[in-house]
């Protein structure tokens, strides 16, 4: 069961990391939301939320400082790169913060016990197998937040450059289907317009 857990962490983690390949720079920094989301920001947070649930809570800290963690890090520090932060810093973070959770995965039985202190009271005390699909979902949310944004930049979409997950067609059938699901949805619209 430990191998498959990993295996699906794994597959969120690559997810992720391709939405930032063969894009510049700007492409993986802006911020396409409201709330800034952007494909950079989305690896750093990442990387920080998996080296706190599957290190600290387990006893097992990351070795290095993350400063976006820091208890005097502003709000958000953890969503966007600062320009002096570059994308292979958060990237081979990244990749060092998946190697420590690994082994920490690799050293504890599924049911070993851990306490993530930022949670409520009467919450805390977890298992390394609770805690382990926490971090999948969380990664997992994060790779398909990363789809849209990255989808929003060049149209590229989908699991992975080599499977996409998608159906077959070329740009004429999208925007048809686009075309399609907007004017099933207009049925819908009131008469104020939203």
């Amino acid at each position: 069961m430990k191998e498959t857990l990993k295996s699906y962490l794994q597959e969120g983690r690559d997810a992720l990391l391709w939405k930032l390949s063969g894009l510049g720079e700007y492409d993986i920094r802006r911020p396409l939301t409201p709330t800034a989301t952007n494909l950079l920001g989305l690896v750093k947070h990442t990387a920080a939320v998996e080296s706190e649930y599957l290190g600290l809570v387990f006893g097992r800290p990351f070795p290095e400082p993350i400063p976006c963690l820091a208890a005097d890090a502003e709000a958000n520090a953890d969503m966007w790169a600062t320009p002096e932060e570059t994308r292979e810093h958060h990237v081979e973070l990244y990749q060092r913060v998946w190697a420590h959770s690994d082994a920490t995965i690799d050293a504890l039985d599924l049911d070993a016990p851990g306490t993530v202190p930022w949670w409520r009271p009467g919450n805390r005390e977890v298992t390394l197998h609770q805690i382990l699909i926490h971090v999948i979902a969380e990664t997992h949310r994060h790779a398909g937040q990363a789809d849209i944004v990255r989808e929003s930049v060049d149209g590229a979409a989908g699991l992975s450059e080599g499977g996409s997950n998608l159906p077959e067609t070329d740009p004429q059938w999208w925007a048809a289907y686009r075309e399609r699901v907007e004017r099933a949805a207009l049925t819908h619209r009131d008469v104020t317009g939203s």
